[in-house]
């Protein structure tokens, strides 16, 4: 049987809502879906610097989990401004271009708190990276 592991970010929503940042069971890791809220609360305005923010939280994630950036295989995210895609699209570049894993966009009408703008799941496999 796989075991599951566990990894906690210390986020303010996890102990509240009752789930982990990120669960590995063999070779598979799937990260919750994150935001750009730091751990004294604040959370960037610029949407360019909440995606980064993000994606820090995520590679942590990843990195406790023993994965990489590069193993990631597959990415949601959801905006609450479509428009805002290509300011986005600058970070998600920056992270993942020659990851290049299956990624989704959708817009969404809201996150969990109004000055939120992007929340991101993934998915990884460990050994996975080119």
């Amino acid at each position: 049987m796989t075991r599951r592991t566990r990894i906690s970010s210390g986020g303010p929503f996890e102990d509240r809502v009752g789930y982990s940042r990120a669960v590995r069971t063999g070779d598979h890791v799937y990260v919750s879906g994150s935001t750009a809220t730091q751990p004294d609360g604040t959370i960037p305005h610029d949407i360019e610097a909440q995606t980064r923010a993000t994606l820090d939280t995520i590679e942590a994630a990843l990195t406790e989990a023993g994965a990489t950036i590069g193993d990631v295989v597959r990415v949601r995210n959801y905006v609450t401004n479509i428009d805002e895609w290509e300011q986005i699209a600058v970070a998600l570049r920056e992270r993942f271009d020659t990851v290049r894993p299956a990624m989704t966009m959708v817009e969404v009408s809201r996150l969990i708190a109004p000055e939120l703008r992007i929340e991101i799941e993934v998915e990884a496999i460990i050994g996975s990276a080119d």
